[in-house]
Parts: C-alpha cells; structure tokens; sequence
C-alpha cells in the first residue's frame, strides 16, 4: 500500500511493541494486587461489603424504607423540578409496609432495632396526620388541588396526589 506523500509515516519498531506489553503487564499486575487486597466472600458465603455502600443490615433497610415514606410526605424536592413531592398514598404504603415488618419481626430484633422501628413509625404517622390535615385545608383553599395517576380518574385507584395550583402535578 502506498503512502500519500501529505501523510504522516507511521513505524512501528520493536521499542515500541516492548513498551506496550510492558504497560499492558503492569495494568495486569496491578489489578491482581487489586484482587488480592479485596476481601473475600466469609464462611457463610456472604459477599464483601461493597465500597461506598453502607452495610446491608437492618438500620440500613429501616432508613431506606423511612426515607422513602418522607420523600411521598415531601421531605425532600424533586431533582428535576425542585419543588416538593407529595402522594399521600405512596407515604401511608411505605408506612404501612413498616408496620408490617414491625408485626413480622417481633421477638426477632435487638431492643435497639425494635425501639428504632416503634420510634420511626410513631413519628411517622404523626407527620402523616399532620401532612394530611394541611393538605386538605390547602385543597379547601384552592392552592392546590389533585392530580390523578396516570390513566386513573381523579381519585381513583392510584388516588389523589397533591400539585400546585398552576396545574403541574408532583410526585409520580
């Protein structure tokens, strides 16, 4: 194949090839040191704890699942519009779904776990009221107003979810 004389000539000489592999058995040396420094999977088959995650145990599944009932109560805005989201029925089902691990683990957790979860749901279930009374009040007030689900009729089986008054809904 013939060069055109504007372009550049490319050599590939045997220094270059020695250097390639060189690097290429470095890259390799270090990913087994990385390998190795990794801790390996316990007796019971557990895997090592993943880096940046937190544990997986119970705090961690009772601070998700809060999370997730404060987020549908309006906790925490929407990424992408900035502005609170709130359906009343998502929160009251993550509250719910609490109450029933509280009911199925009973006798089974630590009296640290236990009070954790009766505290959280007692509060929860105040906040609850206390979103739900305001929530009405502001619909009576014409500040906002419901926004059915997708597909569903106003109030109907995925429920109200509560939006300004301009019109956008929040929440799902």
């Amino acid at each position: 194949m013939s060069q055109n004389p504007g372009e550049p000539k490319i050599v590939i000489d045997s220094d270059w090839k020695a250097q390639a592999q060189a690097e290429r058995a470095k890259l390799a040396e270090q990913e087994k040191k990385a390998a190795a420094a990794r801790p390996a999977p316990d007796a019971a088959g557990d895997q090592p704890p993943m880096e940046g995650l937190p544990p997986a145990d119970f705090q961690t599944l009772l601070g998700s699942m809060i999370t997730q009932a404060l987020m549908y109560m309006g906790a925490f805005p929407d990424p992408e519009t900035g502005r609170a989201m709130v359906s009343l029925e998502h929160a009251r089902f993550h509250i719910d779904l609490l109450g029933v691990l509280e009911e199925k683990t009973k006798g089974n957790l630590t009296a640290e776990e236990a009070s954790d979860l009766s505290r959280a749901l007692n509060e929860l279930r105040m906040r609850f009221v206390e979103i739900s009374k305001a929530v009405a009040a502001a619909i009576q007030r014409g500040a906002v107003r419901t926004a059915p689900g997708p597909g569903a009729p106003a109030g109907g089986a995925q429920g109200p979810r509560v939006g300004p008054a301009t019109g956008q809904s929040l929440g799902l």
